[in-house]
């Protein structure tokens, strides 16, 4: 059965929209009759083609440009009820492997970025009667693995970001909700040197992703899913070519 919720139209802006779980939940939310703001530095590579998509070019891992081209998206959508942080990238190695710019690039994508795109998307947010802001975190932030320090960081500060913004927001109308995936099959792994094994039961698929932020999405009103954790049913790995 279908909630008041799940039947009513939203604008729902969704970052690393061009490939893998970010192209996934747009034609998602697009196929349930939503409109979609899809933010990437290439938003038409993932080939989205509706009426309803609005593709908007943006480089979250440029902070400096980020408040005023964050202020125009809001500016120009004051409508917006729903936003999906999903945009991110992994980068693993011993803690030594990495440069220091390499460490503050990763943070400033994996956490940074997302904590302007809320910062200006808040006030609207808020103002709305019901609205949605889901966070794409990762196994990582539940447990640091060997080779994922700097990762496993910035996944783990996004959590504790979101578990603070659910309190402040508590009163309101806006739900925070955390997703925490474990190993997808996607494009994630193709820069890689790891990737996880070959059988169905040993990744998610993008889709299973999507249909997690559909059912949060869709939820009465009065229901908030605070954290989701996804695990494959087995996890193996395997070194990638």
């Amino acid at each position: 059965m279908q909630t008041a919720t799940s039947m009513m139209p939203r604008k729902i802006v969704v970052s690393g929209c061009s490939s893998g779980i970010g192209l996934a939940i747009c034609q998602q939310l697009l196929a349930a009759g939503h409109q979609v703001i899809g933010i990437s530095r290439d938003p038409g590579r993932g080939g989205i083609n509706h009426d309803e998509f609005i593709p908007w070019e943006l480089d979250l891992a440029n902070l400096a440009l980020l408040p005023d081209q964050l202020g125009q998206l809001v500016k120009a959508h004051p409508d917006v009820d729903g936003v999906v942080a999903n945009a991110g990238r992994g980068q693993f190695g011993g803690l030594e492997e990495f440069s220091y710019a390499q460490i503050d690039q990763l943070l400033d994508l994996n956490l940074r970025s997302q904590i302007y795109l809320v910062r200006a998307l808040l006030p609207a947010l808020r103002q709305r009667a019901h609205s949605d802001l889901i966070f794409m975190g990762s196994e990582a932030a539940l447990a640091g693995g060997r080779r994922g320090a700097v990762y496993s960081a910035s996944k783990a500060a996004l959590r504790g970001f979101a578990q603070a913004l659910r309190e402040e927001c508590s009163r309101s109308g806006l739900r925070v909700s955390l997703i925490n995936p474990g190993m997808v099959r996607t494009p994630f792994f193709d820069q890689l040197d790891f990737a996880p094994g070959d059988e169905p039961s040993h990744a998610i698929t993008a889709d299973t992703v999507a249909d997690t932020v559909r059912m949060v999405l869709d939820a009465a009103s009065e229901v908030v899913f605070d954290e989701i954790n996804l695990s494959p049913l087995k996890k193996v790995i395997k070194k990638n070519n």
